[in-house]
């Protein structure tokens, strides 16, 4: 072990040493009296940059953001009591999704734990369900370790957060601080990574054989690293088969490759949801088969093996029986794929190949995307395509906030490269755009980083406002205003009769005032003819941009599988809906 540094440290200096040896840049955060101490050493040093929000959910979520965009382990620091309730939401996206942070909560002093003290909770029972694993130190000895060990966890694996609840007392008392010799681990948590080498070859085996394959890929090449999804480019051009991502798959392979069938699931495209129903053999790489995927279990993907690759065991067979397990990381696994494949030069059945791609070139025929606009009221669809064409060709990030919107930008944004689309996946959280978006601004500050959002979501975190004013964080806020919760709107329209209880925005401010409130830049338009004139105005802008644009408030998103429903059971749009009714359970009648 190295020297102390030196001696009489206090557990909050200790604590910070500990995250500077991490390679922390950035901490998102809200003081309170528990963690008061941290906050003093914080002020005493210039290497750790600290970003205040103004929310504790936003805290987590902007930590959110930037570790996605970077690959990084998110920080957040927030006090004692409601500092670590507020902060739950956020913990259990990021858990759900897979995101790796680090979030560090005051605690009352450990003699008072229990006693029901001013602001205590017990953090590490609350947040045992919603979290990758949990700390309480309880001595100041076991600090340093505990930090590096966190890291550890919450960026190994599968990632995800960890919680260290620290009682003032431990971050007053002094302790040696030594930095340590190597990356510390966790004594029992050593996750595999290299996957079997004979389940390799029979994943090889029947990959070559297949007559009609699907790779399904997600978020778990993102998760590994920016060379597995190179390492996915090039062994999906090397067998010519077609690939679909799931919601946080996208950015993974190349949207606008040929081989690449749009995304799949609830929303996803005509031509992927058919293809995974009818594919002979299934390769998942880095998914957990979500019920938004799978719809209907009986019936999905009936006729195909299964192989699915994973970093986390527990996700296999746990909603979808598979026929070839393996355990690993994805980027690993391709790298042995593609290795294998070059070294046996398998001989693909091209006839067949050929014959499948002649099958999916037609049911892409039916440009399920499809959507009429007129010269008065703008669609969403439009106002996103327009989006993209602006920026398509600049250095840009977008985050989303939760609802129609959100299914029609990972429809029409295309994702060419990943770690360029952060969106609430798993947890599906209203108010996650705009702080994720933060975060994406503060890693990449000469980014031009979009939040698309909807304006009921807008309003979940709108108080983030202070913050991207505070630190002159150009962030655009797009939103798509229709005056309801759209996608409730939606599902009360098919499945409850049109009876809109409660999803229509009785009282929504003025969006270009509220900007000016907080010393942004409002937009507002109305008019198809005018859109793309206010979208090369907000990209000008140098400072924060609302953008408000009116669109059609009785717009729905298409493709649907309805809740319950097979891939194949697809709503394409109002006619087909009309055609084939939807029962109060959701299921197609016909």
């Amino acid at each position: 072990m190295k020297k102390p540094e030196e001696t009489a440290t206090t557990g909050a200096d200790l604590l910070v040493k500990a995250l500077i040896d991490e390679e922390v840049e950035v901490v998102f955060g809200y003081p309170g009296g528990a963690v008061l101490p941290i906050y003093d050493s914080l002020f005493k040093q210039n290497k750790l940059r600290h970003i205040l929000v103004r929310h504790e959910q936003a805290a987590v979520h902007a930590a959110e953001g930037y570790a996605r965009s970077t690959g990084k382990v998110g920080v957040v620091l927030v006090t004692s009591g409601p500092g670590a309730t507020n902060a739950v939401t956020g913990l259990t996206d990021a858990l759900m999704d897979s995101i790796p942070l680090v979030c560090l909560t005051g605690q009352v002093p450990t003699h008072l734990i229990g006693n029901d003290a001013f602001q205590e909770a017990d953090t590490t029972g609350i947040t045992r369900p919603c979290t990758k694993h949990n700390y309480l130190v309880k001595s100041v000895d076991a600090l340093s370790r505990t930090v590096h060990e966190a890291f550890y966890v919450a960026r190994s694996g599968r990632p995800g957060p960890v919680v260290i609840d620290l009682p003032k007392d431990v971050l007053m008392n002094k302790h040696d601080y030594t930095a340590p010799d190597m990356p510390v681990q966790h004594k029992s948590y050593r996750p595999v990574t290299k996957p079997d080498a004979k389940k390799i070859e029979q994943a090889l085996e029947l990959i070559a054989n297949a007559k009609k394959p699907m790779f399904y890929t997600g978020g778990g090449v993102i998760n590994s690293g920016a060379r597995a999804s190179k390492l996915l480019t090039q062994f999906v051009h090397m067998t010519g088969y077609p690939i679909t991502n799931t919601l946080m798959g996208l950015g993974s392979f190349p949207a606008s490759d040929k081989q690449f069938v749009g995304m799949l699931g609830m929303h996803g495209t005509y031509e992927a949801n058919l293809a995974m129903y009818h594919c002979d053999v299934l390769i998942n790489i880095g998914a957990r088969f979500d019920d938004r995927i799978t719809g209907k279990l009986a019936e999905f993907s009936p006729h195909s093996k299964k192989i699915h690759i994973d970093i986390d065991g527990s996700s296999i067979n746990k909603n979808v029986r598979v026929d070839l397990p393996i355990v690993g990381d994805a980027g690993q696994a391709l790298e042995d794929l593609i290795k294998l494949w070059k070294a046996r030069q398998p001989k693909v059945d091209q006839k067949a190949l050929k014959a499948w791609w002649a099958e999916i070139d037609k049911w892409r025929g039916r440009d399920c995307l499809a959507y009429k606009q007129g010269k008065d009221v703008i669609k969403p669809q439009f106002a996103l395509e327009r989006l993209y064409h602006h920026i398509k060709d600049r250095d840009h990030y977008i985050t989303t906030e939760v609802g129609q919107h959100q299914m029609w930008a990972a429809q029409f944004l295309k994702f060419e490269q990943p770690n360029r689309w952060m969106t609430s996946g798993g947890l599906g959280t209203m108010g996650y755009g705009f702080p994720a978006a933060l975060g994406v601004q503060i890693a990449h500050p000469e980014a031009l980083v979009i939040d698309v959002a909807g304006e009921a979501s807008i309003m979940m975190n709108i108080q983030e406002l202070s913050t991207a004013a505070q630190y002159r964080l150009p962030v655009k806020i797009f939103i798509l205003n229709n005056q309801y919760m759209g996608m409730v709107r939606q599902w009360q329209e098919l499945l409850h009769g049109g009876r809109y209880s409660e999803s229509y925005s009785e009282a929504l401010p003025d969006f270009v005032k509220l900007a000016d409130a907080f010393g942004a830049k409002g937009l507002r338009c109305h008019e198809p003819s005018k859109l793309d004139d206010t979208i090369k105005e907000m990209i000008a802008i140098k400072g924060p941009v609302i953008v408000d644009v009116a669109v059609d408030k009785a717009e729905n998103c298409f493709p649907m599988i309805p809740s319950g429903a097979a891939h194949y059971d697809m709503l394409l749009g109002p006619e087909d809906r009309a055609a084939r009714p939807v029962s109060e359970e959701g299921m197609v009648l016909v």
